[in-house]
């Protein structure tokens, strides 16, 4: 049996959305819907197996959540997303109180995304 979460994060700006998650985070926008032209938009994007849905939708999710992501190529990811010289955010390596070694970045919205690169396997 798998499973496969897909979190579901608040946005209140598409143009805005589009430059943090497409833009910055390299992620690439797989679909998007909207009921009709005036309506607020859903849409999904992804980076290898990582997928997220942004909705502007108010009843969908909780602005300011937080998104855990397990990662076993952080350095990578973070040169990769640091290289593009994103004004509003500038990510540093850490160290977590469980040992672990994280990055997290906090979308426009105030959603944030902790990638997380396990040392104690």
């Amino acid at each position: 049996m798998q499973f496969q979460a897909i979190p579901i994060i608040r946005i209140f700006d598409e143009a805005k959305a589009k430059e943090f998650y497409l833009e910055f985070l390299g992620m690439s926008l797989d679909w998007e819907h909207r009921f009709e032209s005036s309506f607020p938009i859903y849409m999904q994007v992804s980076k290898g197996n990582l997928l997220l849905h942004l909705s502007e939708h108010s009843g969908d999710c909780t602005p300011g959540s937080k998104t855990f992501v397990n990662t076993d190529e952080l350095d990578a990811l973070h040169r990769e997303i640091t290289s593009r010289g994103y004004r509003y955010s500038r990510p540093e390596i850490t160290t977590a109180p469980w040992g672990d070694r994280v990055f997290e970045v906090i979308d426009p919205f105030s959603n944030r995304i902790l990638f997380n690169e396990r040392t104690n396997i």
